[in-house]
């Protein structure tokens, strides 16, 4: 498998949700299952079967952090000399030209992308757009929503 790039704190947020999918997650589930159980007749036991769901969906997401880590190609963007060019883990300062607004994003890895908590994946449109490129440059990026035009303030590798 190709290894994935992710930050320092994706990978101890992806650690802290698999310790509490497997510790406490898990055993809340079993005892829903037995707890159902109880109750008799499985058939017709709804609780029964949402709780066999939840426990499959859990042991999915568990299955699935255990290889994302695995996987994993942890960057550590303080032990990389700053040159002031945007790269996986920099943290990005722009304005965008369109409306004024001004807005920070950090490049990320795919499992630890949230837009709400402007952490961007690295290969979507923005992070493309901006991977490369200095302080002061004036960025054209084509995205889903239409073209949006920024000019980047600062660049920072915190």
């Amino acid at each position: 498998m190709e290894k994935e790039p992710i930050t320092v704190q994706g990978l101890e947020d992806l650690k802290k949700e698999l310790i509490f999918l497997k510790e406490k997650k898990r055993p809340e589930i079993v005892a829903a299952i037995a707890e159902a159980r109880s109750h008799g007749d499985l058939k017709e036991n709804a609780e029964y079967h949402a709780a066999k769901e939840q426990q499959s969906h859990n042991e999915g997401r568990i299955q699935e952090l255990t290889n994302t880590i695995a996987i994993a190609n942890v960057i550590d963007i303080k032990n990389i000399k700053d040159d002031g060019k945007i790269i996986f883990g920099s943290t990005v300062f722009l304005q965008n030209l369109d409306t004024n607004e001004k807005i920070q994003y950090k490049i990320v890895g795919k499992d630890e992308a949230d837009l709400k908590n402007k952490l961007i994946y690295f290969k979507s449109p923005i992070g493309k757009g901006l991977i490369g490129k200095s302080k002061n440059d004036l960025v054209e990026i084509i995205t889903p929503a239409g073209v949006k035009n920024f000019e980047i303030i600062d660049v920072k590798y915190i």
